[in-house]
């Protein structure tokens, strides 16, 4: 069963996060069945994990789900920008 956000439509308003953002899990994510080579149940992304915005595009026309290059992890995950939150980079200058 999938869980609508029935009063939810988040595509009135533009995405939450830009192509190249750098941003962080604020939750676990594990295998629907839909990631292949790895057992539905499996953990994919933990809490914390850090990634790379590499595409946007939308579900049941009614949510963005960002693509989300997990680059120490080897793979990209898609997720919901409730799910993200923006890892702000601080200058070293």
């Amino acid at each position: 069963k999938i869980s609508r956000d029935s009063d939810t439509v988040e595509l009135v308003k533009p995405p939450k996060f830009n192509y190249g953002q750098k941003v962080i899990s604020k939750k676990y994510v594990r295998n629907d069945g839909t990631f292949p080579g790895r057992e539905v149940g499996d953990i994919l992304v933990s809490k914390g994990d850090i990634g790379y915005v590499t595409s946007i595009g939308t579900f049941l026309q009614q949510f963005y789900i960002y693509g989300i290059d997990f680059y120490e992890l080897g793979y990209r995950v898609g997720m919901r920008g409730k799910e993200l939150d923006l890892v702000e980079e601080t200058s070293t200058e």
